[in-house]
């Protein structure tokens, strides 16, 4: 319940007047979008925007101040600000902003909103205009809404800076990769002379491969994490949190043909295709991936990478024996052709690429912790 009055809890040092209670009506004027299909163009100078996203171009425009969108239908819990010419389509409302109200201030008190607590539909969630008019929110003067906003557009600008770098690092990999793999690039040994040629060989030949469980198993409340393909993530790392669970005499019994063990490579046969997997920890059990053991020849830090690269995704998708489902067989799986340096090129590939992954695992990090403490701002910096 909501008073005349209000504080947040996190507060510039020079401001001291309490919030006042308004609705959003008191705010913006809200608008709707209009269809995209008499003005949708190539090389439009403007973005046509939806729920989604951005859907073409456009040369002419329905706003051209700053303004606050809001889904109408579908993606309803994504405003979007926009300080730039704009068209919208139907499902996507543009707001007219009064003059006494801060654009920016108003798009992330808005990202503070349970948008969901009004949805108006059953099935595709919906808000209507009158319903968004009637929310209440509480509002600082004007200088204490130019600050707020100032301040946390700074940190949404090193959020991007952090997914540009990001972003950057993730092409160059992909890039290496390719020339790497293709050996157009090669490494020097030690000394500064080449290595030897590379064999081609099946994975079934210079590895042990085998699966998981194919069996159905009664799930428990706690016990062993059973590890299908859905648990392998395209990040390189296991789901542990969204698993089922078998008893100690399952993951035994599972276990005496496909154990697996740390420096182990998982990666999906069924349903997700690929999303190789260098196991960390072990202690559970699995159930329609592919288990690859190193043998000696051929090292798993440079065979996971080659996993994740071009030639060998190809292969999956080239391989796939499934309809309905994505499907590849045991024997599939040991045919995969892997392009083999010497161990010696193996290890310094594997560093590299590693050292690559090391830099981008660091800015998902960094990534991570400054949105959960904007999360935490939006919650204290609003009331």
């Amino acid at each position: 319940m909501t008073t005349n009055n209000q504080i947040p809890k996190l507060r510039f040092s020079e401001f001291f007047d309490a919030w006042e209670n308004k609705k959003i009506e008191d705010l913006l004027q809200i608008k709707y979008g209009k269809d995209q299909k008499q003005v949708i163009c190539d090389n439009g100078k403007y973005p046509i925007l939806g729920t989604g996203g951005e859907m073409g171009r456009t040369n002419s425009f329905l706003f051209d101040k700053p303004s606050v969108l809001i889904g109408r239908k579908g993606t309803i819990d994504k405003p979007k600000y926009m300080d730039t010419p704009f068209w919208t389509v139907d499902t996507l409302f543009y707001t007219d902003i009064f003059q006494n109200t801060f654009p920016k201030w108003l798009f992330y008190k808005f990202e503070t909103i349970n948008w969901y607590l009004y949805n108006e539909a059953s099935g595709v969630p919906s808000l209507s205009g009158s319903t968004i008019y009637k929310i209440p929110v509480n509002i600082p003067s004007l200088p204490e809404q130019t600050k707020i906003a100032t301040f946390l557009t700074a940190v949404d600008e090193k959020l991007t800076q952090l997914k540009r770098k990001k972003e950057l690092l993730s092409q160059y990999k992909n890039g290496i990769m390719q020339q790497i793999f293709s050996q157009k690039l090669r490494f020097k040994d030690d000394n500064g002379n080449d290595f030897e040629d590379w064999e081609e060989k099946k994975l079934g030949e210079v590895s042990d491969v085998r699966d998981g469980t194919h069996d159905s198993q009664k799930y428990i409340e706690k016990g062993y994490p059973f590890i299908t393909s859905k648990n392998l993530l395209k990040n390189g790392n296991i789901d542990f949190e969204n698993v089922s669970y078998i008893s100690e005499k399952d993951y035994k019994k599972i276990n005496e043909r496909s154990k697996v063990n740390i420096n182990d490579i998982l990666f999906g046969m069924i349903g997700t295709i690929g999303n190789p997997v260098l196991v960390k920890n072990d202690g559970f059990a699995i159930k329609n991936v592919a288990l690859i053991k190193e043998k000696k020849g051929l090292l798993n830090i440079y065979l996971i990478h080659f996993l994740k690269g071009g030639s060998i995704t190809q292969q999956f998708f080239e391989q796939n024996t499934g309809g309905t489902q994505k499907f590849l067989s045991l024997s599939v799986v040991r045919s995969l052709l892997i392009n083999l340096p010497c161990l010696s090129e193996q290890t310094k590939i594997a560093n590299f690429l590693s050292a690559l992954d090391e830099k981008i695992s660091n800015a998902e990090n960094k990534i991570t912790k400054l949105e959960q403490w904007k999360k935490g701002l939006l919650q204290s910096m609003f009331c």
